[in-house]
């Protein structure tokens, strides 16, 4: 199922170490930690005493790293990233990305887009620019690398770099002797500050940091550029202000639900999801299930709040992630099966109420349904802990056009007919909300509403679709 979703572009890791800690090994638990997002490349970057040495290449973090190579990568910093993509999965693109330049050497580890890349691309080659990658790491890399030689410091530069730049990100930059850290001025990306021992530690969510028995610190405030080195921790704030368009989908589904990101705890907000789909759309059922792994925990809200059994219906293949290869749209469909399979003793005879975390393009939803009435189930209802996607995203998210989004195309009813659910409903616009609660910054929920923060250049909008805001009654 999940590689018809939406997916989000990367996961970061930074270690400044100050303790004679194995930072290669520490940033590869990381990075496993983070795996779920990315599965096409992942990198480890280096900085031995000045000099940055790094290994890099597609496949998941096991296929890509093993002890010889982690023995080889010594160093008292190190940056790491796993890399999901919606364009070509070739070495070349993988992260993190080293330049060379004419003030030493710089690593980046980037997760996000830029709004204007593809205008920024082609002014930087009209001046000469020559680009090796197709990723957004080698413009910041660029502009980053120009700047500082009119510079005092390295993150003098990054500040001037970021204040020009529109876009949704976080990223990593290390440099012979510091690594910085920084958000975009509206926070779309996750990047939070641990420690471990007296050593600093960045990373996209606070799951990493557990995994290596670091303590979480704090977030990196959205426009923060944040320094660590000898000299310890230290913040510029130029860029920063009171606004904020966090992705709301890094709560739905993208991060890990043991992660806290700014002050929220994951599971909670799905669980929340869940309550309030119960609360707007109640149904006369016997079990609820989720599909794993992305629905369980708005299921398990959902149950909690109608008073109706949760159980499991659907068992997950372990062992296909998600570069399973499908090369044609039948395969895709048939590996649905591969993946998940119907637990028919607690649902023969039942009606079920199944939480997903969303539908994107609906391409598996009807197999997924006739697998729980082929197990026998009497009624099937499908609940979706998010919105009806109605807009593409162009800050880092693969939904490029609206011909790939469903709700585009059809009605609510529509696509309950063509999935074969007895009933369809989705997390109300309004309910967001209450899946922070007390949180006074807001959200990037663009993909719903069609608002975006930041202007869109028109040849990022690809061609016209026409324009449909659909709901349930429609």
């Amino acid at each position: 199922m999940e590689e018809m979703k939406l997916h989000e572009e990367c996961g970061l890791f930074g270690i400044f170490d100050n303790d004679g800690l194995d930072c290669a090994h520490l940033t590869y638990y990381a990075l496993y930690a983070l795996q779920h997002r990315g599965q096409e490349s992942a990198g480890i970057a280096v900085n031995d005493d000045g000099v940055i040495i790094y290994h890099k290449d597609v496949g998941l973090v096991p296929d890509v790293f093993n002890e010889v190579v982690l023995n080889h990568l010594k160093g008292h910093a190190a940056i790491g990233h796993v890399r999901y993509s919606g364009s070509d999965k070739v070495r070349e693109d993988a992260q993190p990305l080293v330049t060379r330049y004419k003030k030493g050497t710089l690593a980046t580890a980037y997760n996000g887009s830029l709004a204007d890349s593809v205008g920024e691309r082609s002014r930087l080659e009209s001046d000469g620019a020559i680009f090796q990658t197709t990723s957004d790491t080698e413009i910041i890399n660029y502009l980053l690398a120009r700047e500082r030689v009119k510079t005092h410091s390295i993150e003098d530069a990054l500040v001037r770099v970021l204040r020009t730049l529109k876009g949704g990100y976080s990223l990593l930059v290390m440099s012979p002797r510091k690594l910085i850290a920084a958000r975009d001025p509206l926070g779309y990306r996750p990047l939070c500050i641990g420690k471990k021992e007296n050593s600093y530690i960045f990373a996209s969510e606070s799951c990493a940091l557990d995994a290596i028995g670091a303590q979480f610190i704090r977030d990196v405030e959205p426009g923060e550029v944040v320094v660590a080195d000898r000299d310890g921790l230290r913040s510029i704030r130029e860029n920063c202000s009171d606004k904020s368009a966090l992705c709301i989908f890094e709560y739905i589904y993208f991060a890990r639900p043991d992660s806290v990101i700014e002050g929220t705890s994951v599971y909670e907000a799905r669980v929340q999801a869940g309550r309030a789909l119960a609360k707007a759309d109640p149904v006369d059922a016997d079990i609820v299930i989720g599909v794993p792994d992305s629905g369980i925990c708005a299921a398990i809200g959902y149950a909690e709040e109608s008073g109706i059994p949760y159980g499991t219906g659907l068992i997950k293949n372990r062992y296909i992630g998600r570069t399973f290869i499908q090369p044609s749209q039948a395969m895709r469909e048939q590996s649905v099966d591969i993946k998940l399979n119907a637990l028919s003793s607690p649902i023969k005879g039942k009606r079920v109420v199944i939480v997903d975390d969303s539908i994107v393009r609906g391409t598996t939803c009807r197999k997924l349904i006739a697998m729980l009435k082929k197990a026998g189930a009497t009624e099937v209802h499908m609940r979706i802990s998010s919105p009806l996607f109605l807009w593409p995203c162009y800050f880092g998210t693969d939904v490029g056009s609206k011909d790939e989004l469903i709700g585009c195309k059809m009605t609510v009813p529509e696509m309950k007919e063509k999935f074969g659910a007895d009933s369809l409903s989705f997390l109300r616009i309004e309910d967001l909300a209450t899946l922070v609660p007390g949180r006074t910054r807001g959200f990037c929920k663009a993909c719903f509403t069609g608002e975006y923060d930041i202007e869109i250049p028109k040849e990022r909008q690809l061609r016209p679709f026409q324009e449909r805001r659909l709901t349930e009654n429609d």
